[in-house]
């Protein structure tokens, strides 16, 4: 009964607290993300949750969309702004996340979301991880 109902409704509450309260906070760094890095403002990314579903996470861009001559986008290290390493650095590249919450494809607490690229190398005792919502702080 606590994770079904309790926690999702404490989710809800924090999240729709934290929206509310950080929204300047916000609104200020996706006016920066798009003076600096341009649109889109929000990078999605597909992740696996709870039951291994896919869903996408929600981030503030911190990289730019350089490619290669090719169209290949530049490794990470060279896209990734000095801007966009304060943004990382202060975790407000995250706050994105708490809309994740609302809609119910993350909690406060929980194991963080990895990457779904990963999942084929994730053991057995690894992949409980998805037998929970994933979250935007974890435990560790």
């Amino acid at each position: 009964m606590y994770r079904k109902y309790i926690k999702r409704l404490l989710d809800i509450i924090m999240a729709a607290a934290g929206i509310i309260v950080l929204s300047p906070v916000m609104l200020v760094t996706a006016f920066l993300v798009r003076v600096k890095l341009g649109s889109p403002v929000i990078f999605k990314q597909k992740r696996p949750g709870k039951n291994e579903r896919i869903f996408e996470m929600y981030k503030f861009r911190s990289m730019t969309d350089e490619r290669d001559q090719d169209g290949n986008l530049l490794p990470d290290e060279v896209r990734l702004t000095e801007f966009g390493k304060k943004l990382r650095a202060t975790s407000l590249d995250e706050l994105p996340e708490l809309f994740n919450i609302l809609k119910g494809d993350m909690s406060v607490v929980g194991p963080r979301p990895q990457l779904v690229r990963d999942m084929v190398f994730m053991t057995s005792k690894q992949r409980k991880r998805h037998e929970v919502l994933p979250g935007l702080t974890g435990l560790a």
